[in-house]
């Protein structure tokens, strides 16, 4: 059976080979190709990727993801689709499905709504509530920078608190507009922000997310 990880690898694969290797994206000054690079780098290389959490590794990730990312376009394209050697933790369908569904899901639409054209995807509702229960799991973390209290809240009143602190700024979207914003893509998530304006103008400006 398909995992939600194994349709949004897919996806994002698509999304980045029809954007092209120049593209825009979300992530900062990325390009296609340097995003591509990063989700080969953290699948295959461990030695590397280890410096997206421990700082005194940065420079080397930086450095294997650079050569990457000079490989052909279609190469790094084709190590997304085929997914992570036998040998790595990714290979492993339990450990896919919880790292790399909101990671795909995340990129795709890093890809997806740097485009002038983009259009609103709509999740089926089994994959909604996925997102959700992860969201609710990473809350605090997602959170943690917030400069102000932070609850996220689904249209039917389900609610997560990503921080603790007033004044308070509840967010309220679908699961998948919620990630967005709280993995830090708050300008393109279509919520809806319920607080004082200052304080709402502090959290659009706010590093969330890992």
């Amino acid at each position: 059976m398909s995992t939600h990880a194994k349709r949004e690898r897919l996806l994002l694969a698509d999304l980045l080979e029809s954007a092209g290797p120049e593209a825009p994206t979300l992530c900062e000054n990325w390009s296609a190709r340097d995003l591509a690079a990063h989700v080969v780098v953290r699948e295959r290389r461990a030695d590397a990727a280890g410096g997206l959490l421990v700082k005194p590794l940065a420079a080397r990730l930086e450095r294997v993801q650079a050569e990457f990312a000079g490989k052909p376009y279609g190469e790094l394209i084709q190590l997304i689709r085929t997914g992570p050697p036998r040998m790595s933790p990714f290979a492993l369908k339990q450990i896919d499905e919880a790292s790399n569904t909101v990671e795909f899901y995340v990129h795709a639409e890093d890809v997806r709504r740097a485009q002038p054209d983009w259009a609103a995807r709509e999740l089926d509702p089994v994959f909604a509530d996925a997102l959700w229960s992860r969201i609710e799991r990473m809350a605090r973390v997602l959170g943690r920078k917030s400069p102000v209290g932070l609850v996220l809240r689904r249209p039917d009143g389900r609610t997560a608190v990503a921080h603790r602190g007033t004044p308070v700024v509840t967010v309220v979207g679908e699961p998948g507009e919620l990630t967005m914003f709280a993995f830090g893509r708050q300008e393109v998530a279509d919520v809806a922000l319920d607080g004082d304006k200052d304080a709402i103008d502090r959290l659009r400006a706010a590093k969330l997310g890992m």
